[in-house]
């Protein structure tokens, strides 16, 4: 298969397609971090992400023409603006925005995330936590947690799939802390373990999620009950 994973400096889920024989390449307007400069293009994923296009592959600066349509596109858009988490920045504690700078924003980032969605491509699967009412992103097809892939954390991520099945879990184990940040009355139960973590490191996709990614989206299901296909995407 043909994969691009957009916004993806880490190239963890490239190198899970990589590992079982795919053609994957990695977006992001920063250089990657996985130690495969050959499978990452340094720039703007959106031009890309419809197929029939070329870009250069860093390293030895190849250049590469995709023919067609991707086989499937994978998609991790920055969430700082459409992150639930952030309601603290955009609300006062009356429910009123006090933000419309942020506002603003997030309703960018909604644009530039359903660009994802919207893409000539018949399998596409779009990553980020769960957002905000506000921002009118259409509802997510599943929630996943790295607990559930072999990491001991929590962390709730969103998935909006189209035309794939929906990810099960591989290794199920007991979540010893939250990879982004315990709050409230979870604070005593799993700690702040997350506070070293930058951002850049919190964001990165666990290894398990993803290879369960390039395991399980690499097989045609052939249950139809599994499948998600968006509404008015």
């Amino acid at each position: 298969m043909k994969v691009l994973i957009a916004c993806e400096e880490s190239q963890a889920v490239c190198k899970a397609f990589r590992e079982l024989g795919h053609e994957a390449y990695s977006c992001d307007v920063q250089a990657c971090s996985g130690g495969h400069p050959e499978w990452h293009i340094t720039g703007d994923a959106l031009p890309l992400i419809n197929g029939n296009c070329e870009f250069i592959v860093g390293g030895g600066g190849e250049k590469v023409i995709i023919n067609g349509k991707w086989d499937l596109l994978i998609a991790h858009p920055p969430c700082t603006y459409l992150t639930a988490a952030g309601a603290m920045r955009l609300y006062t504690k009356d429910g009123i925005i006090k933000d419309y700078l942020r506002l603003q924003k997030g309703k960018d980032a909604a644009v530039f995330f359903m660009e994802f969605l919207n893409a000539d491509c018949d399998r596409i699967a779009v990553e980020n936590p769960i957002p905000m009412k506000i921002f009118g992103l259409p509802p997510y097809s599943q929630i996943i947690e790295p607990y559930e892939y072999g990491h001991p954390f929590k962390k709730k991520t969103c998935l909006w799939l189209k035309n794939l099945p929906k990810l099960i879990p591989t290794d199920i184990v007991d979540p010893t802390g939250y990879w982004v940040g315990a709050h409230g009355h979870n604070k005593a139960k799993y700690g702040m373990s997350a506070g070293f973590r930058d951002p850049k490191m919190r964001s990165k996709t666990f290894p398990g999620i993803a290879k369960a990614m390039a395991e399980q989206w690499s097989k045609e299901s052939s249950a139809q009950g599994q499948i998600s296909i968006f509404e008015g995407v």
